[in-house]
């Protein structure tokens, strides 16, 4: 894994939305693997400016967010797409049809995830995965357990997970939706690129077993030690555990 720190968050989400522009610049059509959470709101803050300067154009770029809350409308004010568009959507030129969701109000939650993972593959896959990770080690919403689900799949949020979400909802737990739709562990470490970001002391011990632990469905995140061209782009705190030489 290539780690990059920095002595802050701002500076490391700073750091690797340029990073994904310039690959973005390199070749206009990519696929893009896009989360949610709180750890890439610099980043799609930085992205947003760089278009806004002229230097970022996603006309052509395609998108799919990694998950879903279950039982959610895309309208609804706490779903992730509304994050979306709150965050990012609203400030670029993507192109509506190039935009991909999972469908968190669909009546058949299976279905809706079959469907989603043909998506995914008509579209060659992912070409760069921006991924988060849990102070679990979940990435996407692949959460700890027993195995790790290739496909898109329906979750039970732990408590844990759903804690970390309460400040996108007023910081009430409550309003965090039970369960989810997530991309599984198979099409992120398969994708061309994966960058990670992680940022603060609650991700330090999931960044440490991810780099340096067993690569175990107890810590999701692992699978990535597998995967040829990880970065991860972590700011001094989240990073105090790695050896670095």
């Amino acid at each position: 894994m290539k780690v990059r720190v920095f002595a802050s968050e701002l500076e490391a989400a700073t750091a690797c939305a340029a990073h994904i522009a310039a690959e973005v610049r390199a070749r206009p059509e990519l696929v893009l693997g896009l989360p949610t959470g709180r750890s890439p709101i610099n980043v799609y803050k930085e992205l947003a400016t760089l278009h806004h300067r002229g230097e970022l154009d996603l006309s052509r770029a395609t998108t799919f967010n990694l998950d879903e809350f279950l039982g959610l409308p895309p309208d609804d004010p706490a779903s992730f797409r509304a994050y979306m568009e709150r965050h990012l959507f609203q400030h670029v030129n993507l192109a509506p049809e190039r935009i991909h969701f999972f469908d968190g109000s669909a009546p058949d939650a299976e279905a809706e995830c079959v469907r989603y993972d043909a998506a995914v593959a008509a579209a060659g896959g992912f070409d760069l995965v921006l991924l988060g990770i849990g102070p679990n080690g979940h990435i996407a919403f692949n959460e700890p357990g027993d195995s790790a689900l290739a496909t898109s799949h329906r979750v039970l949020l732990s408590r844990e997970t759903r804690q970390t979400l309460a400040p996108l909802v007023g910081d009430d737990v409550s309003r965090v939706p039970m369960a989810a739709l997530t991309l599984g562990v198979a099409p992120l470490i398969q994708g061309r690129q994966v960058h990670l970001i992680a940022f603060g002391a609650s991700k330090a011990a999931a960044v440490t077993a991810m780099v340096h632990g067993p690569i175990t469905p107890r810590c999701p995140a692992s699978f990535l030690q597998l995967h040829p061209n990880v970065s991860l782009w972590l700011d001094a705190v989240a990073a105090r555990g790695l050896q670095r030489g």
